[in-house]
């Protein structure tokens, strides 16, 4: 099933389909190590459309609703 990282549950673990959005926020999201291809894990969310905390490659990131919305991810349910 395919959805934006902003829809995952806490502690949902998928791969990266496809990053939407311009040049610019695509940019963005690839210099935090999140690529197409890439094994995530959702480590928490702020209540409602705060920020997102997620695993990348050992490390933990943290970025905004908005920003989360634009990636879609793999997710195995």
């Amino acid at each position: 099933m395919v959805v934006s990282l902003a829809d995952m549950k806490t502690g949902e673990v998928g791969v990266v389909t496809d990053i939407q959005g311009g040049s610019g926020a695509a940019r963005k999201i690839q210099n935090i190590g999140i690529t197409v291809g890439k094994k995530i894990k959702k480590t928490g969310a702020h209540f409602r459309r705060g920020p997102q905390t997620l695993s990348v490659d050992n490390f933990n990131v943290a970025i905004g609703f908005g920003m989360a919305s634009k990636i879609l991810v793999e997710v195995k349910r």
